[in-house]
């Protein structure tokens, strides 16, 4: 396809940084390119430079002729004395917008309908919005305009998670013609995969391309990595589980991953799963006894609004669940009920007595105390050593899994990026070595490399888990189960993970009634016992399918070699039936039990 923009031998060096070294790339029509790599490796310069925004020190970048090209950058530049109806639509009469499906479209995916009710309405004033406001409202503004080339520097920022799902539909919908392209930086891999058909990592100075979106990038860098860095093992340990993940979690069982599946078999059969839960779990309760934290009958008010309405729920040893809901649902205000911090309006919480809990929230000025420190003294004022995994580790090789290497572990506090902070901030939380673990938003302003060192860290760390989040990725990785707050004061289950959640969410949207009362409506949480139960009944079912996967192909094998034997091949041919009846009545009463756990 031809080029819409084209760079040739790009350089460019901001300070003694060298951001681009002699790179080459174009974007062609059509194109719908991820872009992926640490914070501060160049990506946002990358963008700016395609847009024509940041000069470059040499090599030569061309447009085609007549190009009209929009950017989402990560500054804020609308105008704060405009309303949020000309912020968006401009000199568009109202005939022009509200007669086009696809304007609908966007302002109901991005600002609740065409009245804008998530942003106040069109006479509110664009300078009276809070951060996520107007990004949505920039976000809005740039997708009506329709460019021939969207250039989006993390667009998923202050979404939700149907804003993260809706926005993906409509980039592939509409921006997947062969007369326009899009650029997108993200560290949502969930969207990554979703949309990208090209990914491009910026790491040193140059951009690595790949075919395909996250799950395709991981198979091809752990080849490259594999063959072209044999000394860098932990990293190659890394993507190896990662892909172990996508291979069996339920990004796997979609159609978006473009890599071979022979391939990637061959590459993780001898890969175990990223947690050994029974074992976790054991520990778990070694350090924390029966008793964790339990709601019970939990009435949970902000301004006169029920966040939970006579809810209980018991967090067990070794849990890990995972808290969806829209913006503004009380995510974070459960998470504090759950910590202690907010009072309940009726009901009572209960806590073990040998609790240790941290609590990593989304405000990381609590580090502005430790500004002239250096970030290892930071940490080590928490502990020198810890036990992750039953082995000793320390401090200085903890964050360097984090990402701080040893020259940046002698950086002062007050010099570090957001994200670097962010990373210090979980680090001394980990140091104090918490049996229960709440994370609220822990991927803001996490690069994809430093949350897949995260999730492999808390991978070996037993303890029990929450986590609200909006990324999907995240959640379907990290935990076990996953709840929802829907806005009707319960707690509900998600057999079905955060489809079932989008489901609901959109059903309840339609209804005036609220979420229907279906038969597929998962029930308030009850019995944990009971969920923990089922749970394991899965887990050895998975394992007695992987055994008979294994039985067949080799019976397969064995069949291919018997040709020429009738008698052979006969008795093999009946044994691979018995495996094919034996596995078919497996999965049904795996689906059963999927069911009684709702």
């Amino acid at each position: 396809m031809p080029n819409l923009i084209a760079a040739e031998s790009i350089s460019l060096a901001l300070g003694t940084n060298q951001v681009l070294d002699a790179v080459s790339l174009g974007v062609g029509t059509g194109d719908r390119i991820g872009v992926v790599g640490r914070n501060g490796g160049g990506k946002s310069t990358l963008l700016r430079v395609l847009a024509g925004t940041q000069p470059i020190d040499s090599g030569r970048v061309t447009r085609v002729g007549g190009l009209t090209l929009g950017m989402l950058s990560q500054d804020d530049r609308l105008d704060p004395s405009a309303t949020v109806r000309d912020a968006i639509l401009g000199d568009l009469a109202e005939h022009e917008w509200a007669g086009d499906p696809r304007v609908r479209d966007i302002l109901g995916g991005l600002l609740g309908g065409v009245g804008f009710t998530s942003v106040g309405g069109p006479d509110a004033v664009v300078g009276t919005k809070s951060g996520g406001e107007r990004r949505r409202i920039a976000l809005a503004q740039l997708l009506i305009e329709d460019p021939d080339l969207l250039l989006l520097d993390e667009p998923t920022n202050h979404l939700d998670v149907e804003g993260v799902q809706w926005l993906a539909e409509h980039l592939v919908r509409h921006r997947a013609r062969p007369t326009n392209a899009f650029v997108t930086i993200t560290h949502d891999r969930w969207f990554l995969d979703a949309v990208a058909d090209h990914t491009w990592e910026v790491i040193d100075g140059r951009i690595e391309q790949y075919d395909g979106g996250y799950a395709a990038y991981v198979l091809a860098k752990n080849e490259r990595t594999r063959v072209a860095a044999a000394t860098e093992d932990r990293r190659q340990n890394l993507l190896r589980k990662e892909l172990a993940w996508l291979r069996r979690g339920p990004p796997a069982r979609t159609s978006k991953p473009r890599f071979r599946i022979d391939a990637a078999n061959e590459l993780i059969k001898n890969e175990p799963d990223p947690r050994d839960e029974v074992e976790l779990v054991r520990f778990a309760t070694t350090r924390l006894g029966k008793d964790v934290i339990d709601l019970i009958d939990a009435t949970v008010e902000i301004n006169g609004r029920k966040l939970l309405d006579k809810q209980t729920w018991r967090l067990a040893p070794g849990e890990r669940t995972g808290i969806v809901g829209v913006n503004g649902a009380g995510k974070s205000t459960v998470l504090r009920a759950v910590e202690g911090t907010q009072p309940l309006a009726a009901g009572k919480r209960k806590q073990g007595r040998t609790v240790e809990l941290a609590f990593l929230t989304q405000e990381v000025r609590e580090l502005d105390a430790y500004d002239g420190m250096r970030v290892i003294d930071a940490i080590t004022e928490v502990k020198s050593f810890i036990m992750l995994g039953g082995k000793e580790v320390s401090a200085s090789s903890l964050a360097k899994r984090l990402g701080f290497s040893g020259p940046r572990q002698q950086t002062r506090v007050g010099d570090l990026s957001g994200g670097e902070r962010r990373r210090l901030q979980i680090l001394r939380l980990l140091m104090t070595e918490p049996n229960v673990l709440l994370l609220d938003e822990p991927t803001n302003d996490l690069d994809i490399e430093t949350l897949t060192s995260l999730e492999d860290v808390l991978d070996g760390w037993a303890g029990t888990l929450v986590v609200v989040s909006h990324d999907r990725y995240l959640l379907e990785r990290m935990c076990d189960r996953q709840i929802a707050l829907l806005g009707d004061g319960r707690l509900r289950e998600l057999p079905g993970g955060v489809e079932q959640y989008l489901e609901l969410h959109a059903a309840a949207k339609e209804s005036a009634a609220g979420p229907p009362a279906t038969a597929a409506a998962p029930a308030p949480v009850s019995s944990a016992a009971e969920q923990r139960e089922a749970r394991k009944e899965m887990a050895r079912i998975e394992r007695t399918l992987s055994k008979l996967a294994t039985q067949e192909e080799k019976l397969h094998t064995a069949l291919v070699e018997a040709a020429t034997d009738p008698a052979r091949a006969t008795d093999l041919d009946a044994q691979l039936r018995a495996i094919h009846a034996q596995r078919e009545e497996l999965e049904e009463r795996w689906m059963e039990v999927g069911e009684s756990a709702e």
